[in-house]
């Protein structure tokens, strides 16, 4: 299992790892914009812990979602 992460992040600092960087680059700042949102929304209007909370739990979720159908080389 451990040399399976580090092939894995040996390839990705290589910049060897997925097919389309460019795909990868979008999926993530998709990610990262409803993660933002959540967390400047809900933090102004309800509590900034709340904020953190939601963004992270949301954030989590959306990340396989987003990344299932990247290509690897």
């Amino acid at each position: 299992m451990f040399d399976m992460f580090m092939n894995s992040a040996k390839l990705f600092v290589a910049g060897k790892l997925f097919r389309d960087k460019r795909d990868v680059l979008l999926q993530w700042l998709k990610g990262f914009g409803v993660c933002l949102a959540l967390l400047l929304l809900v933090g102004w209007f309800v509590s900034p812990l709340v904020g953190v909370v939601v963004a992270s739990i949301v954030g989590g979720y959306l990340q396989p979602l987003l990344f299932k159908d990247l290509k690897y080389a």
